[in-house]
């Protein structure tokens, strides 16, 4: 099994972002917030969206860190969609809270 996260499983671009915001598709707990959208694609894709409201530059580059080993070590149970991540502001888990909360909020998205 591949646990890579190459360039294709990312949303890069603007119009990306838009798209799956666009569809206004989501779930949250206390610590994450997940949109998500369809992409007809043979893979999930990830993008993280970390706002300075959650912390200074160590703070959203370590969620962004969490958020992309989460993505890449459950992306092969997750079904075939674009997933945006947003961290919750004030809210400071663990890797593992984290992990779990992606694929709890996503199997909800995914029903």
């Amino acid at each position: 099994m591949d646990l890579s996260f190459p360039k294709s499983h990312r949303l890069r671009t603007t119009a990306d972002f838009k798209r799956v915001y666009d569809a206004k598709r989501s779930a949250a707990d206390g610590r994450l917030i997940v949109y998500a959208l369809a992409n007809g694609l043979t893979h999930a894709r990830l993008g993280i969206s970390a706002s300075r409201k959650v912390g200074n530059a160590v703070k959203r580059n370590r969620y962004k860190r969490w958020f992309r080993e989460a993505f890449r070590l459950s992306q092969h149970e997750l079904p075939r969609m674009d997933f945006i991540l947003l961290p919750r502001p004030g809210v400071m888990a663990t890797f593992e809270e984290y992990r779990v909360s992606l694929q709890n909020l996503v199997r909800r998205l995914g029903a």
